[in-house]
């Protein structure tokens, strides 16, 4: 499966044991980067991410309460270089794949542990979802419109930010640190760590005083009139982020707004009267008209986009950031490399491979 030419990564052995959310995005983006991914599933298990998050790797399927199957899995990881996984802290040390066993057999595994609340603490055996995670970290309150209730930023921040991303950064840190010291170690990736991690810059601005906690008053977070989106005539949405005093000022020649706008742009008194005034500018023409006349400059300015419409914007067009595999459109992998350039190894599995195919490729 794997090919030199292929990905940072290519050469690198995966054993993810299937699941949902955030370890299967993990795993899509280390194979994107040339890993080469097997997915251990139950019996008649389709776990594994569908069609995008399961794309370009293998799956076995595996009952790993037999014996018999159990002994072939760690025949796999004795020659895996990393293995995923996202049960609850103590399943996998249960089924007699916990990473002391494991070390024993193969003391350069890199155990990447992917759950929610992390392996310890008093919520680590309890149940959840991104909504959890990201409510206990201070994100959720974040976000959100003035006097509203808080809103969930899909699973962005808690699953994908918080939980994928800082999964393969610690993977990938690992393996790093594997080739000084010859042994791998064990990644606890928390989701609640993950996103209280992202949430460094407002964490200390808030107990330093320099944050408002109450929604939409900041200047990031819908606050700030010229940092938010506005509805154009046709119903359609346009997105703003003039922040520097050049660009604010180039926004408002563009669009027509009274010279006197420009001194008070970070007066907070006058943010709700400067915000209607935009409002009242941007209903005057629909979102094509605004994108004629603002993308491109330094007004900081972008049409909002629903999810079907991105893949046609003329840049992402120009980028290649999107690809089609197997007839499903999907976003291109990310990011991009000069030498050893990333790409889709194949579609999600359509079948499962025998496990003894696998070996013979492995050893």
């Amino acid at each position: 499966m794997q090919d030199s030419r292929r990905g940072p990564l290519a050469g690198l052995r995966v054993v993810e044991f299937a699941g949902i959310g955030p370890g299967p995005f993990a795993c899509m983006l280390l194979s994107d980067l040339g890993a080469d991914v097997v997915t251990v599933a139950r019996p008649g298990e389709q776990r594994g991410g569908g069609p995008v998050f399961g794309r370009g790797r293998r799956q076995v399927q595996c009952d790993l309460k037999d014996a018999a199957a159990r002994a072939e899995v760690l025949e796999l990881l004795a020659q895996a270089d990393v293995l995923v996984e996202g049960f609850r802290p103590g399943v996998m040390e249960r089924l007699g794949l916990g990473p002391d066993d494991l070390a024993q057999r193969n003391p350069r595994l890199v155990y990447a542990r992917m759950t929610g609340w992390g392996q310890s603490g008093p919520l680590a055996e309890a149940a959840g979802h991104d909504i959890n995670y990201i409510a206990i970290t201070g994100a959720l309150h974040a976000i959100g419109p003035t006097g509203g209730a808080p809103v969930p930023p899909l699973n962005l921040v808690g699953d994908f930010g918080g939980g994928s991303l800082y999964l393969v950064t610690g993977i990938l840190a690992a393996l790093h640190e594997r080739q000084a010291s010859g042994r791998g170690q064990v990644v606890d990736a928390a989701i609640t760590d993950g996103t209280l991690s992202l949430m460094s810059y407002y964490a200390q601005a808030a107990l330093r005083g320099q944050f408002r906690e109450q929604r939409g008053s900041n200047l990031l977070d819908g606050g700030a009139p010229f940092y938010g989106t506005y509805e154009t005539a046709d119903g359609q949405h346009v997105a703003l982020g003039a922040i520097e005093p050049q660009f604010f000022a180039e926004l408002g020649e563009r669009i027509g707004l009274d010279p006197a706008w420009r001194a008070a742009q970070m007066d907070r008194e006058r943010w709700p009267a400067l915000r209607a005034e935009l409002e009242r500018i941007f209903r005057s023409r629909t979102r094509a008209q605004w994108v004629d006349l603002l993308e491109g400059s330094d007004a900081c300015f972008a049409p909002v986009l629903a999810l079907s419409e991105a893949r046609a914007h003329p840049h992402n067009l120009a980028r290649e950031s999107f690809v089609e595999v197997d007839g499903v459109t999907q976003p291109a992998p990310a990011p991009r490399f000069s030498r050893t350039p990333a790409r889709v190894q194949g579609p999600a599995p359509r079948a499962p491979v025998a496990l003894q195919e696998v070996l013979a490729g492995w050893r």
